[in-house]
């Protein structure tokens, strides 16, 4: 049995019981940083709420249930159509002139290991964990039993024209050219597989 913590504190912005995507975005901070802002912004009435958070260490927080949702996406349909799975990810990554480390687009210094790979002009990625793709695929399935949601999945992070009509597993990179997540650090071949598996 998969193990979720919930917080009960996010108000959601409406309920429906039949979605059709999964979309897999980043946290682009670390999730304490994440939950902070989600508290903290807009005298904690920030709207951008997705319905779960998977850290590095695999830990799984629910802010919404799954058929809620907030106006974490571009849309009023697209958020009403899809659960949000936010992965703890840093996202792009800067090399710190004459240090070993990286630092975030807030600041935030990381110093492990990067991907290195030219994507919509940037260079280095902070990778994921694979205890953090396992938790999320086992989420995924979860969620699609509970939703009936498709078991596809995309298979990769670029823009696609008419993505909001695909029933499965998606990206938010996949809706625009302006958003980097989920990177190309993330591992769809690997991810695929374990979706496919049952």
């Amino acid at each position: 049995m998969l193990d979720i913590k919930y917080i009960k504190k996010y108000n959601s912005l409406g309920k429906q019981k039949k979605k059709t995507q999964i979309v897999l975005a980043n946290t682009l901070r670390s999730t304490e940083t994440f939950l902070a802002k989600l508290d903290s912004r807009f005298n904690g009435k920030y709207s951008k709420i997705p319905n779960f958070l998977v850290s590095r260490d695999g830990t799984i927080t629910q802010l919404l249930k799954s058929e809620e949702h907030a106006n974490f996406l571009s849309t009023i349909n697209i958020n009403r159509n899809s659960v949000v799975v936010c992965l703890e990810n840093l996202g792009w990554l800067e090399k710190e002139p004459l240090t070993s480390n990286y630092i975030n687009w807030i600041g935030d210094i990381y110093n492990g290991p990067v991907c290195e790979k030219k994507w919509r002009d940037y260079f280095f990625w902070q990778p994921y964990t694979t205890t953090q793709l396992d938790k999320t695929v086992e989420l995924c399935k979860k969620i699609c039993d509970e939703v009936s949601i498709k078991k596809n999945f995309i298979g990769h992070n670029t823009k696609i024209n008419g993505i909001e009509k695909f029933e499965g597993i998606v990206c938010r990179s996949n809706y625009d050219t302006e958003t980097t997540d989920v990177s190309p650090s993330f591992e769809f071949e690997y991810f695929n597989k374990k979706i496919e598996n049952e």
